[in-house]
């Protein structure tokens, strides 16, 4: 028997290791079968390699609950450790860099997953447990060892009778943490963090129907026919899927594999995912995972925090923003890479190198995949538009790379359905919607009905318009000006027709200077300044007498505000401001300002006013009531 004490100078480790070492004493079971799993890779590599005499077989991991005794055991079928090892692996390596650890993190270590970036795994346990013990069978052929420790620097380390390959890890779980020896707790945990562990993990056994059992059915002399009960048998309860999708290749896989798994990953999900990217590269890091497109909606407040991360088929995090790019934690699905590293703080993640570089990656591999579903069957992705355009826009927005390489698959919808990409729509529009200037003006409309009338004028002078309603548009409108060449973007009810889109100036008044002078006071005395500019504009005849607008780049500041940015304007706070553009070679103008009568020049505007509003959505409560009882005075 060896006695001793663990190669560390600092008595007060165990107490820090419980403390500080993780703010979740949970993830002590992730540490210690992630170990079991790597020892039993091990061992299948040395077989395969001829360095081992053992047989590899069909090894699994164990999960048993003593609950009267308060154990937990974690039983694999690995390469097991000789006394020597222990007491190098597990009494000298694993607390090399305590005293490191000690002046480093004394006083902040309560950031998640300081253990694996010191080698201190095993020793999670100690943070549930008052007592561990190891007992491990090497596949040399060596005797099999027995170290126990009750949580301060002394073990002892004996011989044991252990005649199977393997370690047994014993933990005696403190009174504090008594929750882990509660069967319902360690299934949560098992299949939070090891869903898809590599080898197969048993805990506990279930009743099955027996495959290799027919039901005979008989009858009865009353011709009743009664089949017998299903014949039950009991099997291990494997909790784990060894071979989860992502870790086959794409050749491998038909549509209904990718769904699966994704039932798989959310089994509360109920509507399937648009389509999936299936990342698989090996150079110049390694990343193997699938990413799925849910339906969006245009809320903005979209659950995150579906992707899952992974390193080596353990579960690492479901907080992936800084390691995934921003725009696409919108996105659900699994990445793995075994260049992640699995315990560390979440600063420490995103400042990693590896990490960035699987940023940019993903970024590009997104991008690629999206071209060519758009390549493959366009109308299928102009179908798919509405449910994922949000996450493309936000891409555009947040990621440069991914704001280049856009341009061959973002799509710009008219408010009649057709769908273009940039160059296409700048091919299409560019004879007629090009002004005096030389710009390029894109119209656009937020919402149909609301627009219509603005819509249909403008289309009567064969322009076309697009239909772009997302709660982030004034943003990307802001980019794609800022990024192209000699363009803007109006919306249709942003000013009269032929203010957004100016030719050359050919309109004359029917008005004289001073019948408009008279026109314009008349009119700023009734309609309110606080609410409306008033300007005069000589229109075709034909257009309505009075329009309400409202100026584009004061709308667009607010709307930008609404949704993050242009706070700097304080525009959120200021009072809505329109346009109300009066024609001055409208029949009805004209009529207003001959007549004689200043109580019948004000029901004129008044009306007039009201009716714009009623077209602009604007006019509600007691002026809407006002206004109906009013036309019905009218039509008596």
């Amino acid at each position: 028997m060896t006695k001793g004490n663990i190669n560390v100078s600092v008595e007060n480790i165990f107490p820090l290791i419980k403390k500080f070492l993780y703010s979740d004493h949970e993830i002590f079971l992730r540490e210690l079968i992630s170990n079991a799993t790597d020892a039993t890779l091990k061992l299948k590599h040395l077989a395969s390699i001829g360095e081992s005499k053992s047989e590899y077989g069909t090894p699994q991991i164990e999960v048993k609950i003593d609950k009267e005794n308060k154990k937990l055991h974690i039983i694999d079928q690995g390469l097991g450790m000789t006394a020597e090892e222990v007491e190098k692996y597990i009494n000298q390596v694993a607390f090399s860099g305590a005293e490191e650890f000690l002046d480093q993190y004394k006083d902040t270590a309560k950031d998640s997953g300081i253990i694996g970036h010191f080698g201190l795994g095993f020793y999670s346990a100690f943070m549930v447990a008052e007592k561990v013990e190891i007992i491990t069978k090497s596949h040399k052929d060596e005797p099999a060892a027995h170290w126990t420790c009750d949580g301060s620097p002394e073990f002892t380390l004996v011989e044991a009778d252990k005649t199977e390959r393997g370690t047994e890890i014993i933990l005696h779980i403190a009174e504090d943490s008594t929750e882990f020896l509660e069967d319902n707790r360690i299934s949560e945990l098992l299949l939070k963090y090891n869903k898809f562990m590599p080898i197969p993990i048993k805990f506990g056994t279930k009743e099955i129907n027996d495959p290799d059992f027919t039901p005979k059915t008989t009858t009865d002399a009353e011709g009743k026919e009664t089949t017998e009960p299903h014949k039950q048998i009991t099997v291990d309860n494997i909790i784990n899927n060894p071979n989860p999708a992502w870790t086959k290749q794409p050749t491998d896989l038909e549509d209904e594999d990718y769904k699966s798994f994704y039932r798989e990953l959310y089994p509360m999900q109920f509507e399937e995912p648009l389509f999936n990217i299936h990342l698989n590269v090996d150079y110049p890091f390694n990343l193997t995972g699938i990413l799925y497109f849910p339906k969006m909606t245009n809320d903005l407040n979209i659950q995150k925090d579906k992707i899952q991360l992974y390193q080596n088929q353990v579960f690492v995090t479901d907080n992936v923003e800084g390691i995934v790019p921003e725009f696409l934690t919108m996105l659900r699905g699994v990445i793995d890479s075994p260049d992640i590293p699995l315990n560390v703080s979440r600063s420490y993640l995103q400042a990693d190198g590896a990490v960035k570089k699987i940023s940019s990656y993903i970024t590009r591999k997104v991008a690629d995949k999206l071209k060519s579903l758009f390549n493959n069957n366009r109308e299928d992705f102009e179908a798919k538009w509405d449910d994922i355009k949000i996450v493309i826009e936000y891409g555009m927005l947040s990621e440069e790379k991914f704001f280049e390489k856009a341009d061959a698959f973002a799509l710009y919808p008219s408010v009649d359905g057709t769908f273009y990409t940039y160059e296409e729509l700048y091919n299409k529009i560019k004879a007629k919607q090009t002004d005096k200037d030389d710009k390029l003006v894109i119209l656009y409309a937020s919402d149909k009905d609301a627009q219509h009338s603005y819509i249909e004028t403008a289309k009567a002078k064969g322009y076309e318009v697009l239909l772009l309603d997302s709660p982030i548009v004034s943003h990307l409108i802001q980019k794609l000006e800022t990024t192209k060449e000699n363009i803007s973007f109006a919306r249709v009810d942003g000013d009269h027709i032929d203010n957004l889109i100016k030719k050359e100036d050919t309109s004359i008044s029917k008005l004289s200077e001073d019948e408009k002078t008279k026109l314009d006071e008349l009119l700023k005395e009734l309609v309110p300044s606080e609410k409306f500019m008033v300007q005069l504009e000589a229109m075709d005849s034909n257009a309505s007498p009075f329009i309400i607008t409202q100026p584009e780049f004061m709308r667009r500041m607010k709307e930008m505000q609404q949704t993050g940015g242009g706070g700097m304007f304080g525009m959120g706070n200021m009072p809505e401001m329109y346009n109300l553009v009066v024609n001055t070679n409208s029949e009805l103008v004209g009529e207003i300002l001959n007549t004689k009568t200043k109580k019948k020049q004000e029901r004129l505007i008044n009306q007039s006013l009201d009716l714009a509003r009623l077209s602009q959505g604007l006019l509600k409560g007691e002026e809407l009531t006002n206004f109906i009882k009013r036309s019905y005075d009218m039509i008596k």
